[in-house]
């Protein structure tokens, strides 16, 4: 069987785990510490706070940014179910809006229609690490000024909808210059075992506040919201006489470890160098054996504007209904091939549902999700594999469409 998204897990990691388990250090530490700077370095936004995951990271950002009952957070149709239960647990509402016709990511168009002066936070999402269009989502915002109502004294601050970035599938992607982790206020990143980057489980918050917002202070803040609520870690209270600390909230736990670090600074090392460059090629010869088949959409990887990080492989089949896409994806697994479909919609999880969501009400999002299949995309796909994978789904159409 051709497994759907192994992570790549080899000595190189193993031996820099047995040296973080050797070092003493195995909870949050100085290779924590370390990879938050290299990230920073890398993607060139201003400050950036490892956590246990990329949900942790969203919802503490709703946090501090004082999101609650009565307030609304947009957000995309087409997305994972924890985009919008972060925004549930802060009490706030999720309006969900629907999706570019040509791609996945959040239209613009729609996001405009949704703004009320109850609107906080867009959170645009990434999908399978194609960046949104930023640009025009951050001149909306700005446009929208006006009718942003501010609670608190950092919206005040702001003066804005503040835009949080769902970027969990993102890190290493490129939008006119600049990295995933530099285009917005805010993005978060999701390092859990599928990713193109993993820690096991882990994430980052990649702060990138505007000019009157120091992000080194916010960090500060965050290091102490993410660690229930004390005033120093345990790396700094190793310090000599520096054992006392103070409780200055009741925050939360969900820092990273060094063990999960350590993976992390492994795989940053070779990313762009080396896990890109193999994603790409993969996703190119699957692009290239499907071209010519007239019963396909191919996935944008590429354009004068933006560059994929190859998390996903989201082929598109024409004229297809959901059973017809069921059917062929029960045809590939018995050809021993692994495949997924991203996502199933929000609005149609029975959660939703139940609150009056209407997945219906997001014709596009719909459409995507009745047809998608998501090929197997990893390190270790051979040219052999892509073969095998291609074999099975052009078998698959031969005998449903």
């Amino acid at each position: 069987m051709i497994p759907f998204s192994p992570p790549r897990i080899d000595d190189k990691i193993c031996d820099e785990v047995v040296k973080a388990l050797k070092s003493g250090w195995i909870t949050t530490g100085p290779r924590t510490k370390l990879f938050e700077k290299k990230i920073t370095a890398y993607c060139g936004n201003k400050a950036t706070i490892c956590l246990n995951s990329a949900t942790a990271g969203l919802e503490i950002m709703l946090r501090w940014y004082g999101v609650g009952a009565g307030d609304e957070v947009i957000l995309p149709a087409y997305t994972y179910s924890a985009t919008a239960n972060v925004i549930m647990h802060c009490g706030a509402t999720p309006v969900f809006v629907d999706v570019n016709a040509s791609d996945f990511n959040i239209a613009v168009s729609e996001i405009e229609k949704a703004i009320t002066a109850r609107t906080k936070v867009i959170m645009p999402v990434d999908f399978g690490g194609w960046p949104c269009d930023y640009d025009e989502i951050n001149a909306l915002v700005l446009s929208k000024a006006s009718v942003f109502k501010a609670l608190n004294p950092l919206q005040e601050k702001l003066g804005r909808i503040l835009v949080l970035s769902d970027s969990a599938h993102s890190f290493g992607a490129t939008y006119k210059g600049k990295k995933a982790g530099a285009l917005t206020d805010v993005s978060v990143f999701s390092f859990h075992a599928v990713k193109n980057l993993t820690t096991a489980e882990g994430g980052a918050v990649a702060l990138n506040l505007p000019e009157g917002f120091n992000n080194e202070e916010v960090y500060s803040l965050l290091c102490i919201k993410t660690l229930h609520g004390q005033n120093k870690d345990a790396l700094a209270k190793t310090q000599v006489g520096n054992w006392k600390y103070d409780i200055v909230e009741a925050g939360y736990k969900c820092n990273m470890t060094d063990i999960a670090a350590a993976i992390g600074l492994v795989e940053l090392e070779r990313y762009d160098a080396d896990t890109l460059v193999q994603r790409k090629a993969i996703a190119t010869l699957y692009s290239e054996l499907l071209e010519k088949d007239s019963r396909v959409e191919l996935p944008k990887f590429i354009d004068k504007d933006k560059e994929s990080c190859y998390h996903l492989y989201p082929l598109r089949i024409k004229g297809i209904s959901e059973e017809q896409r069921d059917a062929i994806m029960q045809h590939i697994f018995a050809s021993g091939v692994s495949v997924n479909v991203h996502f199933q919609p929000v609005p149609g999880m029975s959660f939703y549902k139940n609150l009056g969501y209407n997945v219906k009400d997001y014709p596009t999002t719909l459409n995507n999700y009745s047809r998608e299949i998501s090929l197997p995309l990893y390190y270790d796909l051979s040219e052999e594999n892509i073969k095998t994978v291609v074999n099975a789904v052009v078998d698959a159409l031969n005998k449903v469409c």
